[in-house]
């Protein structure tokens, strides 16, 4: 297939064969295990976060920010990072992001307060998500259709693996250390794969001097962000922390070194026409080549949606500041897509989409994510009200009997694919799960002490694995090479968006069954008059409640899961002679 000469180098030195190795594609595929596993691993450490940067236990709706922050970074800014991988080439982008991911750690294993943790959280998000997309789009890069499904396999299970690895890391660095450990920890790895990447990558050797000054200016920003006790508290040493000009804070030794350093590396990047280590002299360029109108409308609109719901408080309304943030979304959304129709160097080349294929792909991520955020949040919640009644470790270990399953199945979908049609596969892996939700739907406060409980989660499991190389084989499969990027980041941001819609509505629906069986039971100064404080009647009565509140939530995942199995073996149609997977 020929290729115009606006096509991104990455491209073309693909078609030279000179495209990144696999020791490039296993350092991707770990940096996306790790900022994966970032994702639990928070979780687990949040109360150990809040107090640390100033916020007590009992004002948890703070934490939003914390968790949201991530999301929204992650989300909002996937297509833009997806355009870029496709404009500018996946290794790039994958270095960017991973030092984007490490400088968002270092922020917030320094922050001591609530602000920095934010930000930090937030430039962890952009890093994170955008390793995804371009990830993705270098196995596609790499591998022909009709070889490629095995290796996506793989990627979606080392992503999904960070659900099981993410608790077991937190838990073990917990125990041994605090939680600014677990950054610290982050800022390592990320540091570590980004020299890898740059190293394994096939990329122009850095300019010698300009790394340098970048060395400088980042160890005089990390000293000056940690301000370890040693240096801080040495006689000497701690000079370097007492401002040059007393009343201005910012005038420090070794925060005017990072500045001269970095005023310096810019310089230096300017001026340098090969391998420099800012890539500004292409900037005004590039600033030509991505739509950047669209780019602040789509992050506009994700933005909204995102913050919509993650702020929403679930037992009392389905998306927060809804008459603010829908319309604004909606609104956005509907100038974006106008806009992209007209713009000549649309940010995401809505017309790549129009194969069947390429938007059933979609659809049936979207669905995905509907289905699998009641398995991640309801499993553990259901846990907790009945066999492991407050104990979060044993909800946890009740969770991870359905998540080790996860990853096996997207090996397994990825080799399925080779021999059996993608969408026979998807449909099959989400029909299981389907039927596992329907198991779910029967259980009762008995049965997660039998053995059948735990085959019901390994088959959810199982299934949700077995969709995740189709849906990205076929999706890549019937889009060209120059878009896999832009591809690839809608597919994770229709996932997201499901599981964040999912989590709402399911939830809300859910609650007005709980409430109405409560309000049907009576109060306790009914049933029991004489005694209300110690009612067994009316505990019974929410037991059983609470059963029909989660009852309610796996039913809705099931006819998720089943949408998205008959999604998957209608739309997710290949339309190329050449065969995917097979």
């Amino acid at each position: 297939m020929s290729r115009s000469p606006r096509h991104p180098p990455a491209e073309r030195a693909s078609q030279a064969g000179a495209v990144p190795g696999l020791p490039a594609v296993v350092l991707a595929t770990l940096a996306v295990l790790v900022t994966a596993a970032d994702t639990y691993v928070v979780v687990l450490a949040l109360p150990d976060i809040l107090t640390g940067v100033g916020v007590s236990l009992d004002e948890l709706q703070r934490a939003t920010p914390i968790v949201g922050g991530f999301l929204l970074g992650y989300t909002a800014t996937l297509p833009l990072l997806g355009r870029l991988a496709d404009l500018r080439g996946r290794v790039p982008v994958l270095i960017g992001c991973l030092l984007l991911f490490a400088v968002g750690s270092l922020l917030t294993a320094t922050a001591d307060s609530l602000g920095p943790a934010v930000l930090g959280r937030g430039l962890q998000g952009i890093g994170a998500g955008g390793l995804v997309p371009a990830t993705l789009a270098l196995v596609a890069d790499r591998w022909p259709p009709e070889r490629r499904s095995v290796p996506l396999g793989v990627v979606g299970a080392v992503q999904e693996g960070g659900a099981v690895l993410g608790p077991l890391a937190g838990a073990a660095v917990l125990a041994v250390a605090d939680w600014r450990a677990i950054f610290w920890l982050n800022l390592l790895l990320g540091l570590g794969l980004a020299v890898g990447v740059v190293a394994t990558g096939r990329v122009r050797r850095p300019d010698p001097v300009g790394l340098g000054l970048a060395v400088v200016a980042a160890l005089a920003l990390g000293l000056q962000l940690a301000e370890p006790a040693q240096l801080a508290e040495d006689v000497t040493l701690g000079l370097l922390y007492v401002p040059v000009a007393e009343p201005l804070e910012w005038t420090t030794p070794l925060l005017l070194v990072g500045a001269v350093a970095t005023l310096a590396l810019v310089a230096r990047s300017l001026s340098t026409p090969d391998g420099a280590v800012l890539p500004l002299r292409g900037v005004r360029r590039l600033a030509t080549e991505v739509d950047l109108l669209g780019s602040a409308l789509v992050v506009v609109a994700l933005g909204s949606l995102v913050w919509a719901f993650a702020a929403a408080d679930t037992s009392r309304q389905v998306v927060a500041h809804g008459p603010v943030l829908l319309p604004v979304a909606v609104a956005a959304a509907v100038v974006f897509i106008w806009h992209e129709r007209r713009t000549p160097r649309p940010v995401l080349p809505l017309h790549a989409l129009r194969p069947v294929g390429a938007w059933g792909a979609l659809l049936v991520n979207l669905l995905v994510g509907v289905a699998l955020v009641a398995a991640l949040v309801d499993i553990p919640l259901f846990a907790r009200s009945t066999t492991t009644p407050g104990d979060q470790l044993g909800a946890a270990l009740v969770l991870l009997r359905l998540l080790i399953a996860v990853p096996i199945g997207a090996v397994a979908g990825g080799w399925l694919c080779r021999v059996v049609a993608p969408r026979l596969v998807a449909a099959a892996g989400m029909a299981l799960a389907a039927a596992a939700f329907v198991a779910m739907a029967r259980w009762d406060a008995d049965s997660l002490d039998g053995g059948w409980s735990t085959v019901v989660l390994l088959a959810a499991g199982l299934g949700f694995g077995l969709a995740i190389a189709p849906v990205n084989a076929v999706l890549l499969a019937v889009t060209e090479s120059e878009v896999h990027g832009s591809a690839s980041a809608l597919a994770v941001v229709a996932r997201t968006v499901g599981m964040l819609t999912g989590l709402s509505l399911l939830t809300a629906v859910a609650l007005r069954r709980f409430n109405a069986e409560i309000a049907a039971a009576g109060s306790p100064l009914e049933l029991c008059p004489r005694t209300p404080s110690d009612c067994a009647p009316y505990d019974a009565a929410v037991d059983s409640a609470i059963l029909t509140q989660l009852h309610t939530v796996f039913v809705g995942a099931a006819v998720a899961a089943a949408l998205a199995a008959l999604a998957a073996l209608v739309l997710l149609r290949s339309g190329r002679t050449t065969a995917v997977g097979r």
